[in-house]
């Protein structure tokens, strides 16, 4: 395609905004309308599109912005909080789907590498998609939400190492493999060192400079970006990985975020020429057979990875609602699975076909596991009890409570943001607070005083029988789940109790709901925050309205 030819370039987008508007209409992610339009005008559809120089220039800028920004937001942090399920669900479903994975391909014909290439390619879930997805279902601060991003950062971090050692280790390179895996190190040592040279003696300074200009801010993001990628592809490894460590080397400065905010527009436009480049390669010669192993391996991925981290969950003690939530957050592969099997391409690994191959899985999970998350409560209502008889082991957390604390005036459940504050203030009145949360973290790290934390759930009606509900004056939930709170309260109907009931609500219908189902109180945290809020403006202005007319009173008449 010429670039130079602007009716085609015009054509081109007026189909990609069609087919992303309607992408949007059917609740699914624009990663699905890039593919789709790559393989409409790409050869195997209408043939405007093939893989010539200035597409796959652009496409490689699409990618370096994509892995730039991926290592810009990388948070560390977020893996230590999460503790070691981040880690153990991460690396665990890496490992399962991977091993799996290479036995199905291998079962349906394939030889070893395509059989690898096709296997690691399953294991890589969407962090972009997903935090998308669990932001706009206000689930991101939630437990399973918090774990996903943090088991998702993991898997990143892997798709990096595997694209390094496949840059490293797929190019023709000398006889003697202690020398070239010699030579591998000393470059990759050379290029961290590097990077954190840069890190520490160079980019605060030039950043301070360089941020008194918002424009000059992208363009710096976009040059150090590429020019570290084009350095990282000089040394052997791949552009990618260069352009991920820029990120990394910028994740620390107090400009990434602005900066991520202003790159994401043009990331999503350089990842068209990405995808229209992707499909100007695939080839459906095999079309049957090749459906045929798509449909399963995408079953395998939207059925067993969920499971595989269901399971790693419940092992470690966590409740089969949060496991399967977390677990959903997996059910696809990545943009990240489309990369890899570009640069398998690229080295000359891999076939059209396998690439084909992938690419199909990818829209068929990324579609899939769209309605999953979306739908994810749902569905664990229907499939929740099921679940909980085969997978619950939380029962070992609970048995340490069978001899819970005497004094008790407060059963506070959740430890957020909103419970955590309740609990501080609770605790510095001198009231006794024993505080149920289903996150082991918090639970480890609460030290507030005369507040005792368990772990528990608030839809657990049997976990109700090891608390002393027949000395606690009132029992308070802080989370803002209707389901979950009306499940507490029937949960403490069953068991008779008589005290105050405290339930959470951040909608008026949820409010109305609690308040049918018998709470005392219905606490509405936003709706008192924007009352308050209100009330102090108002306090405010009229005492500067009152400051300043003693002023203009103080200066006395204007008399001529």
């Amino acid at each position: 395609m010429d670039l130079h030819d602007f009716s085609l370039i015009a054509a081109v987008l007026a189909i990609a905004a069609v087919v992303a508007l309607l992408a949007v209409r059917l609740k699914q992610p624009l990663i699905v309308a890039f593919i789709g339009v790559g393989i409409l005008v790409g050869p195997v559809g209408l043939g405007w599109v093939t893989a010539d120089g200035t597409v796959e220039l652009l496409a490689h800028l699409g990618i370096a912005i994509l892995l730039f920004l991926v290592g810009l937001k990388l948070d560390l942090h977020l893996i230590r909080t999460t503790g070691p399920i981040a880690l153990a669900t991460g690396l665990g479903q890496v490992a399962f789907t991977s091993v799996v994975g290479y036995f199905i391909a291998i079962a349906l014909g394939m030889d070893t590498v395509t059989a690898i290439y096709v296997a690691v390619a399953l294991t890589f879930s969407s962090t972009i998609i997903i935090v998308k997805l669990l932001s706009d279902k206000r689930e991101l601060e939630q437990l399973h939400g918090r774990i996903a991003v943090g088991f998702l950062i993991v898997q990143d971090i892997v798709v990096v190492l595997v694209m390094i050692g496949l840059t490293a280790f797929g190019q023709e390179g000398t006889d003697n493999l202690a020398l070239g895996v010699g030579e591998v190190l000393a470059k990759g040592l050379g290029l961290l060192i590097g990077i954190a040279l840069l890190m520490k003696y160079v980019i605060p300074t030039l950043i301070r400079s360089i941020a008194q200009s918002q424009e000059l801010l992208v363009l710096f993001g976009v040059a150090y970006a590429v020019a570290v990628a084009a350095f990282s592809d000089w040394l052997g490894f791949s552009s990618e990985v260069g352009a991920f460590l820029a990120g990394v080397s910028l994740a620390s400065t107090p400009y990434r975020d602005a900066l991520g905010a202003r790159l994401v527009s043009l990331r999503d436009f350089l990842l068209l020429f990405f995808f229209l480049a992707l499909g100007a390669q695939l080839e459906f010669t095999d079309a049957r057979s090749q459906l045929t192993a798509a449909v399963i391996f995408s079953l395998f991925v939207l059925i067993g990875n969920p499971l595989i981290v269901i399971i790693i969950m419940s092992l470690m003690r966590y409740p089969v609602r949060v496991g399967f939530l977390a677990g959903l957050t997996v059910a696809q592969i990545s943009e990240f699975s489309l990369i890899l099997a570009a640069l398998g391409l690229s080295l000359g690994h891999i076939s059209n076909a396998a690439v084909s191959l992938i690419t199909v899985v990818g829209l068929l999970t990324i579609g899939g596991s769209t309605y999953l998350i979306l739908y994810s409560h749902q569905i664990y209502d229907k499939i929740g009890p099921w679940l909980e008889k085969v997978f619950d082991r939380t029962q070992g957390r609970t048995v340490a409570l069978t001899d819970p604390p005497p004094d008790t005036d407060v059963i506070l459940y959740g430890l957020g943001r909103f419970g955590g504050h309740v609990a501080d203030r609770l605790g510095q009145s001198g009231w006794r607070v024993l505080a149920v949360d289903f996150d082991p973290y918090r639970v480890e790290k609460n030290d507030r005083p005369n507040v005792t934390a368990v772990f528990g759930s608030a839809e657990d009606i049997h976990f109700l029988e090891t608390l002393p509900l027949g000395r606690a004056k009132c029992v308070v939930s802080s989370v803002p789940l209707l389901d979950t709170n009306k499940a507490l309260m029937h949960g403490l109907r069953h068991h008779d109790y008589r005290g105050c009931v405290a339930l959470t609500a951040h909608t008026m219908h949820d409010a109305v709901e609690l308040q049918r189902s018998g709470a005392d109180i219905v606490l509405e945290p936003f709706d008192f925050a924007a009352t308050t809020t209100a009330n102090s403006l108002a306090e405010m202005i009229v005492e500067l309205e009152r400051r300043r007319n003693d002023e203009d009173g103080a200066a006395g008449p204007v008399t001529r």
